[in-house]
């Protein structure tokens, strides 16, 4: 299956791209910008994709400009979707990489897909108008939305909260700034993450919403104290006010039913990585990062 991959230089995306093309997809990354309607239909037109997977966008919730996520995250998208539904022949299956943040805070744990939807910050609230304008396509495109809960893994961004552990540890810190110590989030490996989209494009029910995640939520304490004892280092927490925010989610955790009663169906299955296995990989890449500078 020829595969158009946006995002592929990103943090999923590289995993994904590996992925898929051991299991003998060929994959396409797009190179154009999305906000450029022009290009992006261009390239579209030259690749003719059997498949997408929309993973490209403005990812980290504390992203400084925040009419970019507007630009990115719907305007991007909407081109995207426009060049797709314009090819004579469109793809088979459109993934779209939504977020669990579009759920905000909710008294229900875990969280079903037909939870009232309550974004608190920015980049929710582009991924939900996301999600509402990609299903005005829905007569012209085959399209699986996922709302990935928080996952992790090896080449993620300092800026996200595991990486920052991880290189303290890793470096063998006295201490590290943090932000709320008393959330609490599903880390999940983002190998997990990559073979549920890998599965959802070939069995996915077009115009259905699928959250990927484990069911499994951890306090923050949770991850210090495993990498503590993967690293034989301990460190102290201090909370710095400037990286709290006044619009968290203080807990997030998802049900995966839906996607785990699909893949049953069809006599398939995902692996889910245990905290520490995902974690270990993750403190061993920041050292390998460290020993190479």
């Amino acid at each position: 299956m020829r595969i158009l991959l946006t995002g592929a230089d990103g943090f999923t995306g590289r995993p994904f791209e590996a992925l898929a093309r051991r299991a003998g997809h060929e994959v396409i990354a797009l190179r154009a910008d999305l906000t450029n309607a022009q290009a992006l239909a261009a390239e579209v037109l030259s690749v003719r994709p059997e498949a997408v997977v929309h993973l490209a966008g403005i990812a980290f919730v504390g992203h400084a400009h925040e009419e970019a996520f507007y630009n990115v995250n719907v305007v991007g998208t909407t081109n995207l979707l426009d060049a797709l539904s314009n090819l004579r022949q469109p793809p088979k299956m459109v993934l779209l990489a939504s977020s669990a943040n579009v759920y905000g805070n909710c008294e229900q744990s875990p969280i079903v897909e037909e939870q009232p939807l309550s974004p608190v910050n920015h980049y929710a609230m582009s991924k939900l108008a996301m999600e509402l304008m990609a299903r005005t396509y829905a007569s012209k495109l085959s399209i699986v939305i996922t709302r990935p809960f928080n996952y992790t893994g090896p080449g993620q961004d300092e800026a996200f909260v595991v990486p920052k552990l991880a290189k303290h540890f890793a470096l063998r810190s006295p201490v590290v700034e943090l932000g709320n110590l008393h959330v609490e989030r599903e880390f999940n490996d983002v190998r997990m993450v990559c073979d549920a989209y890998l599965h959802l494009l070939d069995i996915g029910q077009p115009g259905e919403t699928y959250n990927v995640c484990s069911g499994r939520p951890y306090k923050l304490q949770d991850v210090i104290d495993v990498l503590s004892r993967l690293s034989g280092h301990s460190i102290k927490t201090v909370v710095n006010p400037a990286f709290v925010r006044s619009n968290e989610v203080t807990r997030l955790c998802g049900s995966p039913g839906k996607l785990l009663d699909l893949l049953a169906r069809h006599g398939q299955s995902i692996e889910m990585p245990t905290l520490e296995d995902t974690l270990s990989r993750v403190l061993c890449n920041a050292v390998s990062e460290i020993n190479s500078q």
